[in-house]
């Protein structure tokens, strides 16, 4: 408690005469300045998938023309799937050769793989494990990336930002209580750090034949961080 106090003293002491401009004789009066804090979960609503159809051949042609028509079959599973307001999009595509490297002499190319990634977003989360197992099924090798977030975060960073505010509020009148003073204004609120951690999955590979079993999948909530620093000026009661 002592301890509490003897900090509580000093920002008293900054805040009333080290912080004055030089020149200036006014005198600055006491202020409290605390920071808040403030944590909260939310149910996701959007999933992000990411899959991708990898394919080799003897020739980049080959490897080319299979991962397309592969391909081809996986997305129609997909758009099969989505709703109206869900989507699927190429992320990213890659036909790359394949070298061999003997001991002596220089490597030589033996075939060419080919990759081709796709995005889908979806506001259906009970389709997530549906539409991992059947692009595997259809063709895809592997899902890179499986992530549950928020469509609309600013609603949550609110309700955070709220919360954090509160908390530094309680925090100042707490001070000033301890102090045997009262608070007379709010001298100036900033808003900090605010985040929103979505939650993300495992990424997982499989051959389409070992994809039988219907995937489980838990999304969780995702956290929504918000900070401020609250200074509000004090006088005696």
């Amino acid at each position: 408690m002592k301890k509490i106090l003897l900090t509580a003293g000093i920002f008293l002491f900054l805040a009333s005469t080290a912080n004055a401009q030089p020149g200036d004789s006014r005198p600055r009066p006491p202020s409290i300045t605390v920071h808040g804090e403030a944590t909260i979960s939310a149910e996701p609503n959007q999933a992000q998938i990411d899959i991708s159809v990898v394919t080799q051949a003897r020739s980049a042609p080959e490897a080319s023309k299979a991962n397309a028509e592969r391909l081809t079959r996986v997305l129609a599973v997909i758009k099969e799937l989505l709703g109206k307001a869900d989507e699927v999009k190429t992320s990213g595509y890659a036909l790359t050769p394949n070298y061999r490297y003997p001991k002596d002499g220089k490597p030589e190319i033996v075939g060419y793989t080919a990759s081709n990634m796709v995005r889908i977003k979806t506001h259906t989360l009970t389709l997530v494990g549906k539409l991992i197992d059947s692009s595997m099924q259809a063709g895809a090798n592997n899902v890179h990336r499986l992530m549950f977030t928020l469509k609309d975060e600013q609603t949550a960073q609110l309700e955070a930002l709220r919360e954090a505010s509160a908390k530094a509020k309680v925090k100042a009148e707490a001070i000033a209580a301890s102090l045997g003073l009262k608070i007379v204004k709010i001298a100036s609120i900033t808003e900090g750090e605010r985040t929103v951690r979505p939650i993300f999955r495992q990424a997982m590979s499989a051959r389409a034949e070992l994809a039988q079993a219907p995937t489980p999948v838990e999304a969780g909530t995702v956290e929504v961080r918000s900070t401020v620093t609250l200074t509000v000026e004090v006088s005696k009661k």
